[in-house]
């Protein structure tokens, strides 16, 4: 959730470090700050708000310093204030430390240290760890890293500063994202990739209970033993340019327009020479009797569009979860389960917590994520790589249809091998998920008409998104969308739920948008359209039926024709357009909406 970054080397860290901090606003935060060793030691500067407001801060007192760290915050103990900011100093004043994280165990860490007569300032659970890193330090702060990390329970990505080692940035991680940048000036700490590609391509991607001991010139990585371990560093292939808006006017825009780009290398690297197709070439579904789908959020509306791909191509049971409550459920699976696990950063606490009890049951993993390095992408038996590049708009949209099509193209040839489908049908199939680029970009094409439509939609209380079979699956995903950027509540509903209570919600110039590209559920669908519409509602309907009437309640979207089980690809593009100019014209921060985070690492 909250963004690192910390650097040590021969220039000024501050503008190194303001610079990375936006690189990680897209992570969701509700405060800033930036400690630097300054000639009379620590220099500390917090602020509630935006970065905007930490910069007009610093402006009025200048640091500079050749070692720092920087934290955007995103209140999990504490309000968002000031005081509770990051960094957090001990209370002699000789350690600082930065967190990603929530230590589960802080209270009981805090009264012992209070009883050892430790003074506490802030409400935080992170403020124990540089209280905690003092009271063991004598001299050594790797020595008192490791023995913090060993008196704490929960999740952490950490890096510290000591008065008394004004050279060594340290830095450790454990179920929470931290990499290692390293550059001819200098070495870094960065909960993501971005923070530092200004500076550098070369990254380590630290696992969980190391440590890194850097230097201006030197990264040394070391075991909760203190064992020096050997790390192979990794050249980041995407380029600066991927993270930058280039002209658009928020990121989400940007990374819609992405999307026929994105869909044709995914789909490239799973049915030409990527890594993707030797993975799911290689994979044998007749050892499996279920299928087991578990994410968080966009990817689990991922999941859910699969569960209807799957069973209807392979014939096999498909359930889909919601990590946070997979982890608790003692789902029955065994050795003869495949688990998928769908998350876009890797690093989804959930879905990770989800993954290690799969394993731990003898399941099968196969993991479909957006970052190399990331703890899914590495821990999972198998791993498939979405080619989305970064993703810096805190909702999803070009990762997610990457995972569509990875979830398809998995689909088929499971279906294949286990005699589901013949190899006819695979490559029929296969042609048309080859041309889903070229006929979302068709869609695009017709933006005019979306964004028109969306300027009318601003007042609008609650907007209710319906659809029947694999359409259901979509709308959930349109509700998501919509209600993540422009704060309007909405609902999804399967349309033949409408009777069963939601119709009760239908009242004059109520909003509904239903999908249909289930030409067999045509009817079904409109005769839902028309009780809607009856009891005053407004529709946008989406459909690839090019005999769809038009009134003054009714307004028609026409989606290009395509197979009815790859249809979800384009029925979100027009999903997302609408969520963006809904959200647009209310003059929203789109990018970073409030009290949400790209990546959820905490629990």
């Amino acid at each position: 959730m909250c963004g690192i970054i910390g650097y040590v080397g021969s220039e000024n860290a501050v503008p190194i470090i303001v610079e990375g901090l936006k690189k990680l606003e897209y992570r969701g935060y509700d405060s800033a700050g930036i400690a630097v060793y300054g000639q009379d030691g620590f220099d500390l500067v917090k602020q509630k708000g935006r970065l905007a407001a930490l910069e007009e801060r610093l402006k009025d007192r200048p640091l500079t310093g050749r070692l720092g760290i920087g934290h955007t915050r995103w209140a999990t103990h504490g309000e968002p204030s000031d005081i509770n900011s990051h960094p957090h100093v001990g209370s002699k004043g000789r350690i600082a430390v930065v967190h990603n994280g929530v230590i589960e165990n802080y209270k009981e860490i805090k009264e012992r240290l209070k009883r050892k007569g430790v003074s506490f300032a802030s409400q935080t659970d992170s403020e124990v760890i540089a209280q905690l890193a003092e009271y063991y330090y004598d001299g050594d702060l790797l020595d008192a890293v490791i023995k913090a990390a060993g008196a704490m329970e929960g999740s952490y990505a950490l890096g510290f500063m000591c008065l008394d080692e004004p050279g060594v940035l340290i830095a450790i991680k454990k179920d929470n994202p931290l990499i290692v940048g390293v550059s001819e000036h200098g070495r870094f700490i960065a909960s993501d990739v971005p923070a530092v590609l200004k500076h550098t391509n070369a990254v380590y991607y630290l696992n969980d209970k190391e440590i890194a001991v850097l230097t201006e010139n030197d990264a040394r990585f070391y075991n909760l033993d203190r064992e020096q371990i050997q790390k192979n560093i990794e050249i980041v292939t995407w380029s600066l340019d991927s993270a930058e808006k280039g002209g658009w006017p928020h990121f989400m825009l940007k990374e819609i327009m992405e999307q026929p780009k994105v869909l044709r290398d995914t789909i490239a690297s799973a049915i030409g020479n990527g890594e993707n197709k030797n993975i799911i070439g290689n994979l044998d579904i007749a050892r499996f009797d279920k299928i087991v789908i578990t994410a968080c959020g966009s990817a689990y509306n991922a999941g859910v569009v699969a569960k209807y791909v799957f069973e209807r191509l392979c014939r096999i049971s498909v359930e889909v979860e919601l990590a946070s409550e997979f982890r608790y459920k003692d789902a029955i699976i065994n050795e003869k389960t495949l688990v998928i696990l769908i998350s876009q950063s890797g690093e989804t606490a959930d879905t990770i917590a989800a993954m290690r009890e799969a394993k731990q049951k003898g399941a099968v993993t196969l993991s479909i994520v957006n970052v190399v390095g990331s703890a899914i992408a590495k821990e999972s038996d198998h791993c498939l790589f979405t080619l989305a590049g970064p993703e810096i708009a805190v909702a999803t949209t070009k990762a997610f249809s990457a995972q569509l099509a990875l979830l398809y193209l998995l689909a088929i040839r499971l279906a294949v091998v286990s005699g589901k489908l013949t190899q006819e049908s695979e490559r029929e199939l296969r042609s048309a998920i080859a041309a889903l680029p070229d006929k979302v970009t068709e869609i695009l094409e017709r933006v005019d008409f979306i964004q028109k439509f969306a300027s009318n939609c601003v007042g609008y209380k609650s907007i209710f998104f319906i659809g029947r079979n694999i359409d259901y699956a979509i709308a959930l995903e349109g509700s998501l969308k919509l209600k993540e950027i422009s704060y309007i509540h909405s609902e999804a509903y399967a349309g033949g739920e409408l009777k069963h209570g939601p119709i009760s919600l239908i009242e004059e110039n109520t909003l509904v948008v239903a999908i249909s590209n289930c030409q067999r559920l045509y009817g079904k669908i409109m005769s839902n359209v028309e009780q809607v519409v009856s009891r005053g509602a407004k529709v946008l309907l989406l459909c690839a039926c090019p005999n769809a009437e038009e009134t003054d309640r009714l307004s028609t979207f026409l989606l290009p024709e395509t197979h009815e089980l790859f249809s979800p690809t384009l029925s979100v593009i027009v999903l997302q357009l609408f969520s963006y100019y809904v959200a647009a014209n209310k003059g929203l921060d789109i990018d970073k909406p409030r009290n949400l985070a790209k990546s959820v690492t905490v629990e």
